[in-house]
């Protein structure tokens, strides 16, 4: 893993050592315990910090250690870490990120580019908290929230692609 940068409000950078170690800290202070197979797959899921599929994460992880591991022992680890704030999962992709501020709490807003497949995520806490607040208020108990956009990138929309919505 490389690098050390921590990011302005806590954000770690994507793979770097920095990450996995507030990971870890993240676990033990909840008395999770870090295990190898847990450390491919987070060394995995953050390489390149890209959202990937539970699948893509248990053929790096098989690949990296010369046998097969099984899909659904991956995505018990990545339950695991969405549990415990270290991975963000993307519902319309059924796919995961690495969650490069786990001592942070607020919920991720989610950019996904409907043509090519890009996902930026945004911060806002007055937008999920406000969600959190009117669920409340009709008599739900809101646990995870869900936001994602779907729409153009800033790079697909450059040069006037945005016409071309597909």
């Amino acid at each position: 893993m490389a690098g050390h940068a921590e990011r302005a409000g806590g954000h770690w950078e994507a793979g770097s050592d920095a990450l996995k170690q507030a990971a870890i800290h993240a676990l033990a202070a909840q008395g999770v315990q870090w295990t190898d197979l847990r450390e491919s797959v987070f060394d995995a899921l953050a390489d390149g910090g890209r959202p990937v599929s539970a699948y893509d994460v248990a053929d790096r992880v098989s690949a990296a250690a010369g046998r097969r591991i099984a899909a659904n022992s991956v995505y018990r680890i990545l339950d695991l870490f969405v549990a415990h704030n270290l991975a963000k999962r993307i519902e319309s992709r059924n796919a995961y990120v690495v969650n490069v501020h786990p001592s942070c709490s607020h919920d991720c807003i989610f950019l996904v580019c409907e043509r090519c497949g890009h996902i930026d995520h945004m911060d806002d806490d007055r937008l999920a908290n406000s969600m959190r607040e009117r669920a409340k208020a009709g008599g739900f108990t809101p646990h995870r929230p869900v936001l994602e956009l779907m729409g153009l990138c800033s790079a697909c929309n450059a040069g006037g692609q945005a016409a071309n919505k597909p």
